[in-house]
C-alpha cells in the first residue's frame, strides 16, 4: 500500500462539477493499493499517518499530528500510485489492485484511519474522475510505502 500524503490549508474533490468532500487545515492522502496488501499495511499506514509528526508547534517546529492540530483528512484512490516506468514511456499498472480487491480494501483503510485518527475521514469516489485541489502547505508531502517501511 502507496500513500502520497500531502500538508495542506485546504483541499477538495470535485466530481461532475459538483464538491463530493472539502477541508481546511489537515492532510490530502492519496492511497494506492496492490494485490499483496494486507490488513498489516492498512494498520501500518493508518498509524504512521495519523500520528505523523507534519504540523508546527507553537515554536514553529513540525512537531505536531494532524490528531494535534485537530485537523481534517480526506482519503483519495490514486492507482497511479503503482505505476511502473521501468520500461518504455506508457506507465504499467499491472502491480494495482482491481476494483475488486482494491475497494474493500479502501474502504477497510479509511475506517481504519478514522479510528486511529480519532475523526470522520472526507474521501474522493473509487474509480470516478476527480478532480483534485489543493493548497499545499509548506509545501510538505511525504511518500509511504508499507512494504518499505522506512
Amino acid at each position: 500500500m502507496r500513500a502520497l500524503i500531502q500538508r495542506v490549508s485546504q483541499a477538495s474533490v470535485t466530481i461532475n462539477q459538483v464538491v463530493k468532500s472539502s477541508i481546511d487545515t489537515g492532510l490530502l492522502v492519496l492511497v494506492g493499493i496492490e494485490n499483496a496488501d494486507t490488513t498489516d499495511d492498512i494498520e501500518w499506514l493508518s498509524k504512521k499517518i495519523a500520528n505523523l509528526r507534519i504540523f508546527n508547534d507553537e515554536n514553529g517546529v513540525m512537531n505536531k499530528s494532524v490528531k494535534d492540530i485537530d485537523g481534517e483528512i480526506i482519503v483519495v484512490s490514486q492507482f497511479t500510485l503503482h505505476a511502473n516506468t521501468k520500461k518504455g514511456n506508457r506507465p504499467s499498472y499491472i502491480k494495482a489492485a482491481k476494483p475488486d480487491f482494491a475497494i474493500p480494501m479502501y474502504e477497510k483503510f479509511v475506517e481504519a484511519l478514522s479510528l486511529v485518527a480519532e475523526r470522520p475521514i472526507q474521501t474522493g469516489e473509487f474509480g470516478a474522475d476527480m478532480k483534485v485541489a489543493l493548497l499545499n502547505d509548506g509545501p510538505v508531502t511525504i511518500w509511504m510505502d508499507s512494504k518499505n517501511k522506512e
